[in-house]
Parts: structure tokens; C-alpha cells; sequence
């Protein structure tokens, strides 16, 4: 006699299984932009319909999806059309900088202070080499970023999309089990995200705003003035997106920027780095604490395995798939 089937727990089970495959497969195949627009074009849809206020406009499902679809399109229309100039400019001025970072890697030892580039070991020339080498293959790339840039423009831009049609076009409640289970995991993933994105916005503003006082502000006040400050600061805000280690990329990219002045500037940059980034765990362990609850050292593993496994979008989605994952464990009290 067959045992008899649990549905309730065969359709849960079901639903994790699509979450797992849909996460790896962003992953496997490169769709990682795609799903994580795909969760900003939810949220910002939502946001048009102001469901979650009590006051001030509120727009239709159907409109606010179409504003979202369209507002990209208006906005890159407006970027090709007035600031196409900006952009490649700002391009040239990040190969500029890596090229300079690069013979700066090579030159480290006539840079810092003889007293403190005497106990370099030699071993390190082999080290210099692959990283300058490694900053100029970088540099090169950027030449090929148009391509790559609408390719994944177009990722996102479908994203965006399915994220506001999802909005646009969600019925009232079914009660079909699966479709009902997967709109539940669905709408974790999307509060999971939201709470990632939410606390690393802030992050990297505060990190942004503090580091550009610093290059803006104390250094000239020491007649130093830093090359590159504009892209060093953009590249502080959107590195920061990421958690822990964007802090660390801006730490040695600003280090090494303050190096080709001199190895005093470069210390100093480096010292008042870590000054500001031991003020801000402060501030992080409160924001990434409170809207995830997740510590330092579960993001440092989590994102170390999935750069291990597979890259850089391991890296970047490490902490938006634990997050998903703890917030799944603990609504089912076993966290």
C-alpha cells in the first residue's frame, strides 16, 4: 500500500527547489544583473503604488509598472544625447588612473622611504610584476567597455521589465499551493534584497562622503593634491555596494594613488582609511545588523566561497543569497 503524500510539504519543498535552480543558474549563466533588476523593478513599482503609505499619491499597478519600464530608456536617451562625452571622459580617466597605479606597483621601493624600503623582500618584485601587469590587462579591458556595458545594460533593462510586469500584472491571492509557495519565497528574496540594498546604499554614501573630506578637504590643506579624485570617489560609492571587501578594493586603489605622490601621502591615505573604516564598523555593524542581522564574519565567509566557486557575481550575490537563505530558516524557527 503507498504511503500516503504529504502536499503541503511536497509543494514547500517544490518551490525551494525552483529558488535554488533560479540562484544558480543567474549564477551559472551569467544572469545575476538580470535578477537582481528584476527585484528593483519590483520595488520600485511597488513604490509608485504607495501601498505601504497611509498618505500622498498613489498610482495604479498597470501605470507604475509602465513608468518603470519606460524611465530607463527616457534616461539612457538623455545620457547618449548630453553626456556621452562625460562618460567616455570618465572612461579615459580610469584607464589614466590604472596605468598610473600600474608603474606606481613597479616603482613602490623608489616611492617609500629608504629606511622602510629596505626590508621589502626581493620576493616581491614578482608580486609588483603580476599586479602591474594585472592593472594594465584592467586598463585594456575599458576599452571594450561599450559592449560590455550595453550587453549588460540590456540584462538589467529585461530585469527591470519582469520586475514591474510581476507588479503590473499580480492577481489577488490564488489558491493554487505551488503558485502560492513560490509567490511567498518570492517575496523573501525581495525583502532580502531590499534590506541588502538599503544598508549597503548607506554604507557606501557615508564611505563615499567621508573619503571625498579627505581628498578634498585635508589634503590640500597639506598642499597635496591627489590625481583622479572624482573617479577615486565614484569608485568609493559603487565599491562600497559591495560588503567588506569594496572597503578594502578603495583601500588599496587610494593607497597606491597617494604612493605615486610620495610614500608619506601614501601612509598617510592608508592610516586615514583605516581610521575612518574603524569608525564605520560602528556604523555597519548597526545598519548591515539591523536590516539583516547577519555579522561581519558570516558575510566574510559566505562571500569567500562564492568568489571561490564562481567569481566575482559569487562574490556580489554571496550576501544577498545568505541573507534570503537565514530569513527562509529563521521564518521556519529553525534559526
Amino acid at each position: 500500500m503507498p504511503l500516503p503524500i504529504n502536499t503541503k510539504t511536497s509543494t514547500q519543498f517544490a518551490s525551494y527547489a525552483l529558488v535554488v535552480l533560479l540562484c544558480l543558474g543567474s549564477l551559472v549563466y551569467g544572469l545575476l544583473p538580470g535578477l537582481l533588476a528584476a527585484c528593483a523593478g519590483f520595488l520600485m513599482a511597488n513604490a509608485l503604488t504607495g501601498e505601504n503609505r497611509l498618505r500622498g499619491p498613489k498610482l495604479g499597478p498597470k501605470l507604475a509598472a509602465a513608468i518603470v519600464i519606460f524611465l530607463p530608456l527616457i534616461g539612457l536617451g538623455l545620457l547618449l544625447a548630453n553626456a556621452r562625452g562625460m562618460v567616455f571622459g570618465l572612461l579615459g580617466q580610469y584607464q589614466a588612473l590604472l596605468h598610473q597605479l600600474a608603474a606606481t606597483v613597479l616603482e613602490i621601493r623608489d616611492k617609500l622611504p629608504a629606511d622602510l624600503a629596505v626590508h621589502l623582500p626581493e620576493e616581491l618584485i614578482d608580486a609588483q610584476l603580476w599586479l602591474a601587469d594585472y592593472l594594465r590587462s584592467k586598463a585594456k579591458a575599458l576599452s571594450g567597455a561599450g559592449a560590455a556595458g550595453l550587453h549588460g545594460f540590456f540584462l538589467a533593462y529585461v530585469g527591470i521589465i519582469v520586475g514591474a510586469l510581476i507588479k503590473g500584472t499580480l492577481k489577488k491571492p490564488t489558491i493554487a499551493p505551488l503558485r502560492a509557495a513560490i509567490r511567498q519565497r518570492a517575496a523573501c528574496f525581495i525583502d532580502a534584497f531590499r534590506r541588502i540594498v538599503l544598508a549597503q546604499f548607506w554604507i557606501a554614501a557615508i564611505n563615499a562622503a567621508l573619503t571625498s573630506v579627505f581628498l578634498l578637504v585635508l589634503l590640500p590643506l597639506f598642499d597635496v593634491q591627489m590625481p583622479y579624485i572624482g573617479p577615486l570617489v565614484a569608485l568609493t560609492f559603487f565599491a562600497g555596494l559591495i560588503p567588506i571587501v569594496g572597503n578594502l578594493i578603495c583601500n588599496v586603489v587610494i593607497s597606491l594613488a597617494g604612493v605615486s605622490i610620495s610614500g608619506a601621502v601614501g601612509l598617510a591615505c592608508l592610516l586615514f582609511l583605516i581610521i575612518i573604516h574603524k569608525t564605520e564598523y560602528l556604523i555597519n555593524a548597526k545598519i548591515l545588523g539591523k536590516q539583516t542581522n547577519t555579522a561581519a564574519w558570516e558575510l566574510l565567509a559566505v562571500m569567500f566561497i562564492g568568489e571561490a566557486v564562481f567569481g566575482l557575481p559569487g562574490l556580489v550575490s554571496a550576501p544577498l543569497y545568505y541573507a534570503y537563505a537565514k530569513m527562509e530558516l529563521q521564518v521556519t524557527k529553525l534559526v
